[in-house]
């Protein structure tokens, strides 16, 4: 796999010199102040309040970056013919599938990281400007918020990688995703609706039922990692809890990574 390494390096430099990462970049920014504007409105919820928006501004931008930056690297190869250039080097189809992931999931790392140091600063400066509105904050659980934000990115990356390996447009791709992050987000209130519809004063079909139990387990459970609300009111979260969710988030970003080099593989070039 020698190959894979200058593969993902290539692939962060052009993701980092991307117009759209420095827009998306900006609009964070905008929103770290929009924070402060907000708790200034509200001072009697300021804690959840601020560590809601920090949160949900490194969800939203990382979101942005996997559907306007991530996607668009593997078309690019495949639209200015340069992946052919790549394929002619000793480097299998596998591998460039595999760098090309490494290199996405670097961008993600380095563009989460960077957002959670903005973000934790921001709750950490709205926190020292009004210390009687935090009467439960902790700084673990927000890290874990962070860390659970990474791994649903970099699940959501592994999807979209799959779907670039099928599609020969990125428009496709994007569609794809968007969709998947929407029915990942919802899927785990909508089985649970469906499963007991005597609770809601519904009357699903079996078919209905049948469908939503197979997109369950077909779909990215993303709301396993949202725990954005435990984090802005301080609710504990198991140890148990923790490890099934990362456990789970590996094991579907591997099978997504698989299945993508087992269709490139397969696929012509045109």
């Amino acid at each position: 796999m020698t190959g894979v390494w200058p593969i993902a390096l290539i692939t962060l430099k052009e993701g980092i010199r991307n117009r759209a990462f420095y827009g998306i970049t900006v609009l964070a920014l905008m929103l770290s102040v929009f924070n402060f504007i907000i708790c200034g409105m509200i001072p009697r919820d300021v804690g959840k309040v601020a560590v809601d928006i920090a949160l949900s501004t490194v969800s939203f931008s990382g979101l942005l970056l996997v559907l306007f930056v991530g996607i668009n690297l593997m078309a690019k190869d495949l639209d200015r013919k340069t992946i052919y250039m790549v394929l002619s080097r000793p480097i299998s189809r596998s591998q460039y599938i595999i760098g090309k992931f490494t290199g996405m999931v670097l961008i993600v790392l380095a563009a989460v990281l960077c957002l959670s140091v903005i973000s934790v600063l921001t709750v950490f400066l709205i926190k020292m400007s009004y210390p009687g509105y935090f009467p439960r904050f902790s700084p673990p659980l927000i890290l874990l918020a962070l860390a659970f934000i990474t791994v649903s990115l970099i699940m959501l990356s592994a999807l979209s990688m799959l779907f670039s390996s099928v599609t020969t447009s990125s428009f496709i791709s994007l569609t794809l995703t968007i969709i998947a992050y929407l029915i990942g987000q919802s899927l785990r209130d909508v089985k649970a609706l469906v499963e007991a519809p005597d609770a809601a004063g519904i009357n699903p079909s079996v078919a209905t039922v049948k469908m939503v139990q197979a997109a369950y387990y077909l779909f990215p459970n993303l709301s396993l990692f949202d725990i954005k609300v435990q984090a802005a009111h301080a609710l504990p979260i198991s140890l148990p809890y923790v490890l099934w969710s990362m456990a789970y988030g590996t094991v579907y970003t591997v099978i997504a990574v698989f299945l993508a080099a087992l269709i490139f593989k397969r696929r012509e070039l045109s």
